[in-house]
């Protein structure tokens, strides 16, 4: 039996973008690697909770993190479920698997003065620096996620209307308010694009050097770069980018529920998880300005 369904099922049905359904499909064929190696048996479907318990010790000795494997093993729980709905199955084997545990995983945010470091370093004019510098400008001052800014149309950006229509995950659209600093930027790049691309016609709103579309690594690489040369933090990534736009909105009074709406989250409870340094500093604010800890 092959997972191909499934995998027209997530697309299809569960509108899950290309990177997600890449990431189950990968999980999938790791999986069934291992069954056919140690197992020789080519279906997946037919296995028991014993062999995908090998599996899971087999990737902890390699050093994969708790994290990831629950990832996995999320994956593999999603494909029996699809099993069981499509009653290929009677019984999943990982009904009863209990996620293994994982410590709490701090993001620190960059500070606000790395982030204005950082843009006062990109201060080129030709078009990979005015790139380069709106890359950092959007994932800071919208919180957009990577793969976000990277399927981002030419169309997506309404400079009139001083908005940015963002397609977020489940294809679920949401619209974003530009800064005129940000504005500005994108002028600039605009009026720089069309005579470096080589395919002049892309409807992408980001592209490379050579005129292509960005990819994921190239974003890395250019986030990680940039900050290393201002921070000491040992995590410089997009990611940490969207964590420091949301955490400042927050120390700065922002309300909880418009950071929802903004990052694009479908729960309040994937938005408290920026709300620990907020309330760092709101604690500082409180110690210094209370007047009961006011000291003669």
């Amino acid at each position: 039996m092959t997972y191909s369904h499934f995998i027209d099922y997530l697309q299809l049905e569960k509108n899950y973008s290309a990177h997600t359904v890449t990431a189950y499909k990968n999980d999938l064929e790791s999986f069934s690697e291992f069954i056919l190696q140690e197992y020789e048996e080519e279906d997946i479907s037919r296995i028991s909770y014993q062999e995908i318990r090998n599996w899971i010790v087999r990737l902890v000795d390699s050093g994969i993190s708790n994290r990831s494997i629950n990832r996995k093993i999320s994956s593999l729980k999603s494909y029996y479920r699809f099993l069981l709905k499509t009653k290929q199955i009677e019984f999943s084997p990982l009904a009863k698997h209990k996620a293994l545990k994982t410590g709490g995983k701090v993001q620190v945010p960059f500070s606000e003065k790395e982030v204005g470091s950082v843009l006062d370093f990109v201060d080129g004019d030709d078009f990979s620096s005015i790139r380069d510098k709106l890359i950092i400008e959007l994932l800071y001052s919208t919180g957009i996620r990577r793969a976000e800014l990277i399927e981002l149309q030419i169309n997506d950006v309404d400079i009139k209307n001083q908005m940015l229509k963002v397609l977020g995950k489940w294809n679920k659209e949401r619209y974003l308010p530009l800064l005129p600093s940000v504005l500005e930027t994108i002028e600039i790049y605009l009026d720089k694009r069309p005579a470096t691309a080589e395919h002049t016609g892309t409807s992408y709103f980001f592209i490379t050097d050579s005129g292509k579309k960005l990819y994921e690594s190239f974003v890395y690489r250019l986030i990680n770069n940039y900050f290393s040369k201002v921070s000491g933090k040992l995590k410089r990534s997009p990611h940490i980018l969207r964590h420091s736009f949301a955490t400042h909105l927050l120390n700065k009074g922002a309300n909880l529920n418009a950071v929802k709406e903004l990052l694009g989250h479908s729960s309040l409870a994937s938005t408290q998880v920026y709300t620990h340094n907020s309330i760092s500093e709101l604690s500082k604010v409180h110690q210094l300005a209370h007047p009961r800890n006011k000291k003669d």
